[in-house]
Formats: C-alpha cells, structure tokens, sequence
C-alpha cells in the first residue's frame, strides 16, 4: 500500500484532468545536465518496483501514427523496456527526451518502446515526437489503454522492463532520468 501511495505521489495520476498537470517546456534539460538531484529527488523522483519480477510479457498490438504495428510478443528476444507515457503527464515530458537518449546509446542492446496512453490522439503524439526531435523512439499508441490496466499502477509514467526471455525484470512507476548513471546499474545484469 505504501508503495501505491509513493507512487500515485511520483507521477501523473489518471484521474486527474489534463489542465491541472504540471506542464514542462520542450526544452526542459535533463536533471544530468543541469547538476539536478539524483532520483527519487526533484523532478525524477520515481520508485522502483521489483514485485512483478520473473512475470510474463503480455501479448498486446500496438500501431503508430501511420498504422505500422508492432506485437510485445513478437520483441522478445532482446530486453525491451516499455514505457507508459500521455502528452498531457509534465512527468512523462520530462522524461522523454532521457528514453530518447537511453535508446541511442543502447541501440542494438535494448529496445525502448514508448506506447501513449493519449485517447485518440493520434496526430497530438506525433507532432509531439516531432517538435521536440525524438528520433531513436517510435510513436506507439495504445488508445484503449490496454497495457495501462494490465500493469494496473494508476500512473504516468510507468515503465517497465523485461530480459530477453521476456520476464520482467522491475517497474519504474513515476518518472526517472534515463540518461542518468542509476540508469546503468539498473539495466547492468539485464544488458550483459
């Protein structure tokens, strides 16, 4: 319950109105940049969540945008870190341009799959991608907010990560500076 209660507190909550979340720029530097304080601090204060490890990667579709699709299952293989994010969660801003950095340093490593929880917003997300210039991450949008209830964490951001066999490995439920040096220790075992 504590850790519910911890994260409802570190991101977006899904009840709350989009008017009321706290907004970044699209320029807003990483805490890494900036000399900001470590996770769990500031900005980036997610919690990690390791109750789910070992639990199986759930079979979802998704598409982009222009109606390419992609199937969890179909990724195992390779760790995949799946992030839930929305254009209105100032937590998942924040964050995005750090997955974005995380996914061209671990390209070939790690697939970093950021699937939308945005209703129907399929032109909001893409522009969004393409205003702030996120080039090694893919759009996915998952409109019926499937993979939100099965992870069932009530926020935003939640990311998750799974090792090449497709178990997961923890959950980061909040928002975490990717491009951070805690990044690395979290993904050493699972990238060896």
């Amino acid at each position: 319950m504590a850790l519910l209660a911890t994260g409802l507190l570190a991101g977006c909550d899904r009840q709350t109105p989009a008017d009321t979340q706290p907004q970044t720029s699209a320029s807003a530097p990483t805490a890494a940049a900036e000399g900001a304080p470590a996770d769990g601090e500031g900005p980036f204060n997610g919690t990690l969540d390791i109750s789910n490890r070992g639990a199986a990667l759930p079979d979802f579709t998704f598409t982009d945008p222009s109606g390419k699709k992609v199937r969890t299952a179909d990724l195992k293989g390779k760790p995949l870190l799946i992030n839930l994010w929305a254009t209105w969660c100032g937590p998942c801003v924040l964050e995005m341009p750090t997955l974005d950095a995380l996914a061209a340093a671990k390209a070939g490593k790690l697939t970093v799959l950021t699937v939308s929880q945005d209703l129907d917003q399929a032109k909001a997300v893409d522009a969004f991608f393409k205003d702030r210039k996120l080039t090694h991450l893919a759009p996915w949008l998952d409109p019926d907010n499937a993979l939100s209830q099965h992870y069932n964490t009530g926020v935003l951001p939640t990311t998750v990560l799974y090792d090449a066999a497709g178990k997961e490995v923890w959950r980061m439920i909040g928002s975490h500076d990717w491009a951070g040096p805690r990044t690395d220790a979290m993904l050493a075992d699972t990238l060896r």
